[in-house]
Parts: structure tokens; C-alpha cells; sequence
């Protein structure tokens, strides 16, 4: 019988993320930005590119979406 392999809750797999992040010397900011436009593009990405509903997911006004993606080179 094979084993399916379970993965790590989420807390600590970020808690993971984080440790390798402090070790490579990432600031806070940069985390923050390469966070930020992960997480937008794979919004956009389940929204099939329509930002309206991108940023009712997000739970943000569609400007502030738009300016962030703009931020971001992502638009």
C-alpha cells in the first residue's frame, strides 16, 4: 500500500518559508513585495484576468487593485 504524502498545514510551511527568508538575509520589504505579487497573480490567474472579481476575492476596491498590479508590473 503506498502512502499518499501529506503536506505540512499551511502555518508551518510558511513558518519554513520564513526561516530560509531570515537565513538568505530577505528584508521585510522585499518579502512583502514578492509576497504581494505572487499573490496577485495567482488572483488574476483564478480570475481568468478579470479584476473586478479579483478584487472582490481580495476583498479591496478594484482602484486599489489596479494600482497595486500597476506597482508591480503586472498590468
Amino acid at each position: 500500500m503506498v502512502k499518499k504524502k501529506r503536506k505540512a498545514p499551511l502555518n508551518k510551511r510558511l513558518e519554513a518559508l520564513v526561516e530560509e527568508m531570515v537565513s538568505k538575509g530577505i528584508q521585510l520589504p522585499e518579502a512583502h513585495n514578492q509576497l504581494e505579487k505572487l499573490f496577485l497573480e495567482r488572483v488574476m490567474q483564478a480570475s481568468e484576468g478579470n479584476q473586478c472579481r479579483a478584487a472582490e476575492k481580495l476583498d479591496v476596491h478594484r482602484n486599489t487593485l489596479r494600482r497595486k498590479l500597476r506597482g508591480h508590473g503586472l498590468i
